[in-house]
C-alpha cells in the first residue's frame, strides 16, 4: 500500500509515521478536538479533525475519503478490537494487525488455549476454569510447582 492512517495518537502515532515513510508510504493522522495541537498532527503527510466520540466509522469514512489503502490500530483500544478489525476488511482497507477472528479467538483465554493445544502448540498446564475451591486443590495436585493462581 501506498496510503496509511495511523488511527492513534501521540508517540504511537510518530513512530509509526516514521516507519511507514521508511517503507515509502504517506501517512494520515486523525485527532479528535483536545487533540488538535498534539505533535502526531503535524507530523503525518494529512491530518483529519474526527469527531467526538472518535468512532470505528469516523475513522473508516476518514481512510475512504482520503485514499488510505490501509489503517495501522496501534496498540491499546483499537487494536484489541475485532469490531474494527471487521470494519476495515469490510470497508477493502488493510488492517495492520490480526485479523477480527483472531482477535475474538486471543480475548478469551481459555479458547485461545485450547485452540493452540488443538494445533499441538505448547501451553502451560493449567486447570480448567471454575470458582470451585475444593475442585482447585484436587486438580492441583496434577500440576507441578511452582504455580501461578488467577
Amino acid at each position: 500500500f501506498n496510503k496509511i492512517l495511523v488511527a492513534n495518537r501521540g508517540e504511537i502515532a510518530v513512530r509509526a509515521f516514521r516507519a511507514a515513510r521508511e517503507l515509502g508510504c504517506r501517512t494520515v493522522a486523525v485527532f479528535a478536538q483536545e487533540d488538535r495541537n498534539s505533535e502526531h498532527r503535524v507530523k503525518a503527510d494529512e491530518s483529519y479533525q474526527i469527531g467526538e466520540p472518535v468512532t470505528i466509522d469516523g475513522i473508516i469514512a476518514v481512510a475512504k475519503h482520503c485514499g488510505a489503502e490501509a489503517i495501522y490500530p496501534g496498540y491499546g483500544f483499537l487494536s484489541e478490537n475485532p469490531d474494527f478489525a471487521a470494519a476495515c476488511a469490510d470497508a477493502g482497507l488493510v488492517f495492520v494487525g490480526p485479523s477480527a477472528r483472531t482477535i475474538r479467538l486471543a480475548g478469551n483465554k481459555v479458547r485461545a488455549i485450547e485452540h493452540a493445544r488443538a494445533a499441538g502448540l505448547p501451553t502451560l498446564q493449567s486447570t480448567s476454569p471454575t470458582t470451585d475451591l475444593a475442585q482447585l486443590a484436587r486438580d492441583a495436585t496434577q500440576l507441578s510447582f511452582p504455580m501461578f493462581v488467577k
